[in-house]
């Protein structure tokens, strides 16, 4: 048995153990066991992808419904798929896992946020060149919900493309993603006029930040930041115990956050968290009964996670593979220390990708 086809007979099993149904293989009663290494924490599938509808990666929440993007073997800079796919899908979902509402966004979709004072979504494509934008507007006339928005800059400063994207204090923040150019833009500051996103930059990859790992020797002094790999992006809820408020950036390859207060104006103040190993998405827990949703790219598919949460804790999307050191791991779930940057495993058997927790 493959790995993967292991790990889903597992989770299939933890589904029948905790009374929940499965979509996935009939399982034998002897493997009836919880799937997540926290006995607190289980598992179940959520959503599941198709044949022609593969890879979901980011996942956000509006007005009640779970969005997700599927990325569909397209090529981080938009090229097609091997069977030829050009667009990305994005799906939303109501509390059951149906699919309620669905888009095509051309090129490889990547990050997806949700503006709830303007009741939008917002979509970056192609992470590593060629990128740009989309806007969704859900309750709009279905001729009009989809609006491409073009960078004002092109190629970008950084020489890559963009990722995630945060509205923080009504501000859009996009990640920098995939730089090639040295100490250029980490993070983006959009205004969409017309059909244009205008972008300013942020900060940088060479910016100043306090070392904010209080086990280490460094504490509270200034470095310089060298960042290869921004990635991921979060905008850090008030139930956190450490950097509520604050917008933070994940440098999946550099195995660091840079957390961000006042990113929304002239003068941010920056803080990097080492971490004890890579990480992609990151969410906080707001309510010990919320469910934290989690994309699995590999075996294309959402899993919803519930049991007892602590409030303020942070998960993360392991990525022991990251850009920098490569490593024949699968990722997994992970709980984040937000003092000393340590992650111990939470759940192991999802290979985790997008996270989102959902009060």
């Amino acid at each position: 048995m493959s790995e993967n086809a292991h790990r889903r007979w597992i989770i299939a099993a933890a589904a029948v153990a905790i009374g929940v149904p499965s979509i996935l293989s009939v399982v034998p009663v002897a493997a009836a066991t919880t799937p997540a290494a926290n006995a607190k924490l289980s598992v179940r599938v959520f959503a599941s992808g198709t044949a022609a509808m593969t890879q979901p990666d980011d996942i956000t929440w509006l007005d009640g419904t779970v969005y997700a993007v599927w990325q569909n073997d397209i090529g981080p800079s938009g090229q097609p798929s091997p069977t030829g796919a050009t667009a990305s899908d994005v799906v939303g979902y109501n509390a059951s896992g149906h699919r309620v509402a669905a888009w095509k966004v051309t090129g490889h979709a990547d990050g997806i946020a949700a503006d709830s004072a303007t009741h939008q979504l917002i979509v970056t494509v192609n992470e590593d060149g060629n990128s740009s934008l989309f806007v969704i507007s859900p309750e709009a006339p279905a001729t009009r919900q989809v609006h491409h928005y073009e960078y004002n800059l092109n190629p970008l400063p950084h020489g890559g493309g963009t990722d995630a994207i945060s509205v923080y204090r009504g501000v859009i923040l996009i990640s920098a993603s995939a730089p090639t150019v040295a100490n250029g833009p980490a993070v983006y500051r959009a205004e969409l006029e017309g059909s244009i996103a205008v972008l300013q930059p942020v900060f940088f990859d060479n910016s100043t930040a306090t070392v904010a790992n209080v086990n280490s020797p460094s504490y509270n002094h200034h470095v310089a930041l060298a960042l290869t790999d921004p990635d991921s992006n979060e905008i850090v809820p008030a139930s956190s115990p450490r950097f509520a408020g604050d917008f933070v950036l994940d440098s999946q390859g550099d195995e660091e956050q840079i957390y961000v207060a006042g990113a929304d104006g002239a003068t941010p103040r920056l803080s990097v968290l080492d971490l004890s190993q890579a990480v992609d998405d990151t969410a906080w827990v707001t309510n010990p009964k919320g469910t934290l949703f989690v994309t699995d790219g590999v075996d294309s598919e959402i899993f919803e996670v519930s049991g007892s949460f602590v409030t303020g804790a942070a998960y993360v999307a392991v990525t022991p593979g990251d850009a920098n050191v490569p490593v024949d791991k699968p990722n997994c779930l992970g709980e984040l220390d937000l003092r000393t940057g340590r992650i111990v495993p939470a759940v192991t058997t999802i290979q985790a990708k997008g996270l989102l927790f959902v009060p």
